[in-house]
């Protein structure tokens, strides 16, 4: 199956192209240039990897959560592009293929707990937890990161997510990764905590495409179903900014409609 990644949920932007064992990748870090950035980077991959747009069998996305602008850009690509190919398209939680990616990079020769952060702006994290057992072998497919997690995704302070961490006794032999651009951020409160380990945050700050393309392959693979390009919606988590600055601006009058 040709299936083309789209990445978009943060800063950084790009493409991926999974055609069976062969996977071809670009990403730029986009400073909020997702549009001008995305394009491109989907034009690189299929040259890279031989085959045109058209060929195309399915698309995968990342949903986020994220930043808003940059879900967008993504989403509305995945949607377009999927409902002009006549294609299926997956979408995919940002904190899914983080926790996806650290297991690529670090591997799970000891049970291992991965806690996704993405930056939320303003003070907040998105944050998701998940419980992986160790492979038996070194070739062992590890487990979905949807069939781990431990609850749906979560909108913490820093703060909080510190705390949290501190009091999650990971028990003997269990490694704790920290990863995603959130941890980055707040590395400083973070690090204040004993047992996770923070040393791959910045290797894995942000979803890989490459990362989310293998995902979904596997998810196709098992059973999961590409749907239709109009089903497909983001999973922002909150408002967007210019409607959080405006309700702060602008508070509703008791009594009068939202």
């Amino acid at each position: 199956m040709n299936l083309l990644a789209i990445e978009t949920a943060t800063n950084l932007v790009g493409a991926a192209l999974v055609t069976g064992d062969h996977a071809a990748e670009r990403s730029h870090q986009g400073g909020r240039r997702h549009a001008e950035s995305l394009a491109p980077a989907i034009e690189e991959v299929c040259a890279l990897s031989g085959i045109t747009v058209r060929e195309v069998e399915a698309v995968a996305v990342d949903i986020g959560p994220g930043l808003f602008t940059g879900l967008r850009v993504g989403v509305a690509t995945a949607k377009a592009l999927a409902q002009g190919l006549g294609v299926g398209v997956l979408g995919v939680l940002s904190l899914d293929i983080l926790a996806a990616g650290a297991v690529e990079l670090a591997g799970l020769a000891v049970p291992t707990t991965v806690v996704s952060v993405v930056d939320a702006r303003r003070g907040e994290v998105f944050v998701a937890t998940y419980d992986f057992e160790a492979a038996d072998g070194a070739v062992a497919d590890p487990a979905d990161p949807d069939a781990v997690r431990r609850g749906p995704p979560e909108l913490l302070t820093p703060e909080t997510l510190a705390t949290t961490l501190a009091e999650d006794d990971p028990g003997s032999g269990r490694r704790v990764l920290v990863v995603g651009d959130g941890a980055v951020r707040y590395l400083d409160q973070l690090s204040l905590v004993a047992h996770p380990d923070l040393g791959l945050a910045a290797e894995v700050s942000s979803p890989s495409p490459v990362t989310l393309g293998r995902l979904a392959t596997r998810r196709l693979a098992s059973g999961w179903e590409a749907g239709p390009a109009l089903d497909l919606v983001p999973d922002y988590r909150r408002e967007a900014d210019a409607r959080i600055n405006w309700e702060q601006r602008n508070p509703p009058t008791a009594g009068a409609p939202r």
